[in-house]
């Protein structure tokens, strides 16, 4: 064990010690002052004590301590060995109590934190890092850890604790989360620039069966809510490619292998790719968008913050 790790275990044991003996802070504190002073007349002074209150509160924690802290004189003022032995570790007791509410204020002034936050990845590749700019330029402090997971994986990060925000489609199951929607997608289809079907403005389910069709990997809740609207509009793809990531489905459009339907937060990655994005006749998917929490857990100051910034950031742009 390091050294750092044995003095914790020390501090920690001491407040501990502390508690035990009900030791309060301003007894540490007059200890501590009268230490370095040795003098009852000027630690009174920058204590803002009478000298009889202070002799008091020595008192009182030489009783609960069992032992003398310092060797008294009339003409001087000493500390016992064990006083000595003591003082340093006071002191750092003092300087980790007065730090810890240091960084608890500034915490709740925003100045300090960390926030982890869990989304999905077609959502952190696109929308999620333009809202983000302007929230780090504001608290620059704040550290900000993004898990770009898919949805099952961002659902179950949150209901487990492992972050504190999970931002991601709204599922069918939502027991033990909330949910804050941020804006309502609706999903798009996806076509070669050379395909027959490019010149059109609409397309139906029926037209994009005309050439294979690519969707995301069976069990999941994109293929899942994708097959619901094949069966509403009663087609059923005749030639199928699966991939397990949109951006690999993307790609796989971009060079002509087929036709695919992926949500409209994703049209400005899938257009970089020279792929034509055009509106799905009916039945369409629409679905929202939003921010899930744990029920009944409070969130950090950090994570509220971000969670209003969102909200306001898509109230202005959708």
């Amino acid at each position: 064990m390091d050294e750092a790790n044995i003095f914790n275990k020390l501090i920690i044991f001491m407040f501990y010690l502390i508690y035990l003996m009900n030791v309060s802070l301003r007894q540490l504190r007059a200890f501590v002052t009268l230490a370095q002073s040795q003098s009852f007349a000027e630690a009174s002074e920058l204590l803002h004590l009478s000298q009889p209150a202070l002799s008091v509160a020595i008192k009182n924690m030489e009783q609960e301590t069992g032992g003398s802290l310092f060797s008294r004189s009339t003409r001087s003022l000493q500390l016992s060995p064990e006083g000595r032995q003591f003082l340093p570790v006071a002191r750092r007791l003092l300087a980790d109590w007065d730090q810890a509410f240091d960084d608890l204020g500034r915490a709740f002034n925003l100045q300090q934190g960390k926030i982890r936050v869990a989304v999905m990845p077609s959502f952190a590749m696109n929308q999620f890092p333009e809202a983000l700019a302007p929230f780090q330029r504001e608290y620059p402090d704040i550290n900000i850890s993004v898990e770009d997971v898919v949805m099952e994986s961002v659902i179950d990060a949150v209901r487990e604790g492992q972050v504190e925000l999970g931002i991601t489609f709204e599922p069918d199951q939502m027991d033990g989360l909330e949910f804050t929607p941020l804006f309502t997608d609706r999903w798009i289809a996806l076509v070669h620039p050379k395909s027959p079907l490019a010149a059109r403005k609409k397309l139906s389910w029926t037209a994009l069966m005309e050439e294979p069709f690519i969707a995301m990997n069976r069990g999941s809740w994109s293929r899942n809510t994708t097959e619901k609207a094949l069966s509403e509009a009663g087609v059923t793809p005749t030639r199928l490619l699966e991939a397990n990531q949109l951006a690999t489905i993307g790609r796989m459009v971009s060079v002509g292998l087929g036709t695919a339907v992926v949500p409209q937060l994703c049209r400005q990655q899938m257009e970089s790719l020279g792929i034509l994005c055009k509106t799905i006749g009916r039945p369409s998917i629409e679905r929202q968008v939003g921010i899930f929490t744990r029920k009944r857990r409070s969130l950090s100051g950090a994570a509220q913050a971000l969670i209003a910034h969102l909200l306001e950031h898509f109230s202005k742009v959708s």
